[in-house]
């Protein structure tokens, strides 16, 4: 079967090479591939910022955002041929530390968790994959066009579902949030910020294309320039750029009692002059709180498929703003200026 592998360590080696059938010993449901997304996760494991092959292997089978329909599936396992599914990326490590006991291995306290398509397991980006059971999630029919969104949209739910457990240290009625990036990541953030009944507002260096049409369309407002002129301090900011300035003037415009949540992964060698006395006075004074959130469990799983289920469905296409036969996949890897979400098509059915 074909599929696109990179040599970690190796920049720029992705490439599209025909390998075994997966090894039953990667799960009991064999699924036949349907579509892979890209986002800046790949590219970095494409540049060779980081990524690790499987034991034994040079190579690594690329992708984490997965769709695709089961072929086999055991008895007795709540899947059947034709099922649409996805595939949970991460898995617990072996020790497991006390989070992964528990099934929340998005939290792994000791770092020898796995990922497919970037730590130690191969990714889904071939026309076949095989999973276990409990990591696969059942997608309704009628997602079969965005589906391949699931994985973006469970890091949101996770994000979100952290916002309200820090917002519940106290009496808490948010009702602003400010998403800063305009990406897949920032769309869904402010699609479940819309969800929520918040007032959502969307800042981003582009003036044109779809973004600022999308934000619109959920009731939101767009902003550009810095965050300084949108003219309001925030209850909620969800960071999804990782540029270190947009971060710093984030905390500074956070409001009281104001949660900000890092969901971007900043590039390294960005450098700013923060004044940590005057950051440190605001967010004690102000009760404000700052954390990061990557990944997700099985829950956050759920509760993107409950998010995406709700959406309406034509917003949802406009976020994948086209798709690549597997044969062109390179045309995927090429950045165009209105792209949002960029999709391989592995089977084209």
């Amino acid at each position: 079967m074909k599929a696109i592998t990179i040599i970690p360590g190796k920049p720029n080696s992705a490439a599209l090479e025909n390998v075994p059938e997966p090894d039953p010993s990667d799960g009991t449901i064999l699924v036949r591939a349907l579509e892979l997304g890209i986002c800046g996760t790949d590219f970095e494991l494409i540049s060779a910022d980081y990524g690790w092959a499987p034991p034994g292997s040079d190579h690594l089978v690329l992708g984490h955002e997965s769709l695709g329909r089961v072929e086999q599936a055991p008895q007795n396992s709540g899947f059947k041929p034709g099922d649409l599914v996805v595939g949970i990326v991460r898995r617990p490590d072996p020790v497991p530390c006390i989070a992964c006991a528990v099934g929340e291995f998005d939290m792994c306290r000791n770092g020898q968790y796995t990922e497919r398509g970037i730590k130690e397991r191969n990714g889904f980006g071939s026309e076949h994959w095989r999973i276990e059971p409990e990591y696969a999630v059942r997608l309704d029919p009628s997602l079969r066009d965005v589906g391949v969104l699931m994985e973006p949209a469970s890091v949101l739910a996770k994000a979100w579902i952290h916002i309200s457990c820090i917002g519940e240290r106290a009496e808490w009625k948010p009702n602003t949030v400010l998403i800063t990036g305009a990406g897949p990541i920032g769309l869904l953030a402010a699609l479940m910020g819309a969800q929520r009944g918040l007032e959502v507002h969307v800042l981003d260096r582009v003036t044109g294309g779809p973004k600022p049409q999308l934000v619109h369309d959920l009731g939101g407002t767009y902003h550009t320039g810095p965050v300084k002129d949108i003219g309001f301090a925030p209850d909620i900011v969800i960071e999804c750029t990782g540029v270190a300035s947009v971060i710093a003037e984030t905390i500074d415009h956070l409001g009281n009692d104001g949660i900000l949540c890092l969901a971007g992964v900043s590039s390294h060698n960005q450098q700013v002059d923060l004044d940590l006395g005057t950051i440190n006075r605001s967010m004690v004074l102000e009760n404000r709180a700052v954390f990061g959130s990557v990944n997700a469990n099985r829950k956050h799983w759920e509760k993107a498929k409950e998010a995406l289920m709700k959406a309406d469905r034509q917003w949802l296409r406009r976020l994948i703003s086209r798709k690549e036969p597997l044969d062109k996949w390179q045309e995927a890897l090429k950045r165009r200026p209105d792209d949002i979400k960029v999709v391989i098509e592995l089977d084209g059915q």
